[in-house]
């Protein structure tokens, strides 16, 4: 089958990529050919994946159309998704704009997972995201923030996140209550420096309308017409997280962000985060949105990196499940031919010394 496809020639060099880049994936994972004759673009191939390719490469000429760059992660993202993307979905995100940073960069959703997020904190009054490291989960939540504050939606921004050793010892810090907690806050301080400016919010600071605090100082207060983030949520306990929600009040909004894969508490205590998902996910006005390694936006060796230890984590889980099927089957001390009847037990004797 061959398929026509008129871009013009700007756009086909944006769509091709630098000495064919981008064509050369699409002709690999798709197995058609693309090729480009008097100003024309023809896909050759099987009929299904003669199609996929035009949406594809429909998708990518209209990011084109819109003036953003093609780059090699768009290109590698929309062919793994390519089953699930719905057309126009890439123009969509590019297009969904939050805000922009101190230095002039648009801040928006680059996977389908991220838009589903952003559209969750649209809709919802608390929003729970769960994910890998590099999804975006709390620059997201951070920029929708900012953007709420700057529009005059609410009157302050309240940042948390429960301040727990990733597993090693500090030790004793030195200096007054904000040096010792700082640390352990220091992402969130990252993200506000990027997408507000360091100026502007040391100057919003002092005047209180942004508050950055360990999970401890929440207690006791009810939160009104704030946009508060609770980020590291799997290492809240359930007792914390309980807290952390009914501090919630009138005209406000709160986003809870964590990794349940990585969590820093006590090998005996649940995750807050675990048992809201559990206990909540009927409660009208409550999103949960769950993020994978398709959504990690940082270099494609953290993409691998992720999914390899979901994979290593996966069959663990799954050889721990079949041992304790095993063990319940034949009970401890059975016969390993399956039958259920302990066999004879030998009795050890002693030999004098």
């Amino acid at each position: 089958m061959v398929k026509e496809l008129d871009f013009s020639a700007e756009i086909q060099r944006d769509i091709f990529g630098m000495h064919d880049s981008h064509v050369r994936k699409i002709e690999r994972e798709l197995q058609v050919s693309v090729v480009s004759r008097n100003g024309t673009v023809k896909v050759i191939g099987e009929e299904d994946q003669v199609a996929a390719a035009v949406v594809l490469l429909e998708d990518l000429a209209g990011l084109s159309e819109h003036g953003s760059d093609v780059t090699s992660q768009q290109v590698d993202y929309a062919l793994e998704m390519k089953e699930e993307a719905v057309p126009g979905m890439l123009q969509k995100m590019d297009g969904d704009i939050i805000c922009h940073t101190v230095s002039g960069k648009p801040v928006k959703p680059k996977t389908i997972g991220q838009q589903r997020y952003i559209d969750a904190i649209r809709e919802n009054l608390i929003v729970f995201a769960n994910g890998p490291a590099g999804t975006g989960k709390t620059f997201l939540a951070m920029a929708m923030a900012i953007t709420a504050f700057m529009n005059g939606e609410v009157e302050r921004i309240i940042l948390t996140r429960p301040a727990i050793e990733a597993g090693e010892k500090l030790g004793f810090l030195p200096g007054d209550l904000q040096s010792k907690v700082d640390p352990y806050l220091r992402p969130l301080y990252d993200a506000l420096y990027q997408i507000m400016g360091a100026e502007k919010f040391q100057q919003n600071m002092e005047k209180g309308l942004i508050e950055v605090a360990p999970l401890a100082y929440m207690r006791g207060r009810t939160l009104d017409n704030a946009y508060i983030i609770l980020d590291e949520a799997q290492n809240t306990t359930p007792e914390q997280m309980k807290m952390f929600l009914t501090r919630f009040g009138f005209g406000s909004h709160a986003v809870i962000t964590g990794d349940a894969s990585q969590k820093d508490l006590a090998p005996d205590r649940r995750s807050g985060l675990d048992v809201a998902m559990t206990v909540l996910k009927n409660v009208d006005g409550i999103r949960f949105i769950t993020l994978d390694a398709r959504d990690v936006v940082r270099h494609p060796l953290v993409q691998k990196i992720v999914k390899a230890y979901e994979d290593y984590e996966n069959t663990a889980a799954r050889r721990s499940r079949e041992r304790q099927e095993k063990q319940e089957r034949y009970g401890t001390g059975s016969r390993r031919d399956g039958s259920g009847e302990e066999g004879p037990r030998r009795l050890k004797i002693r030999k004098p010394r």
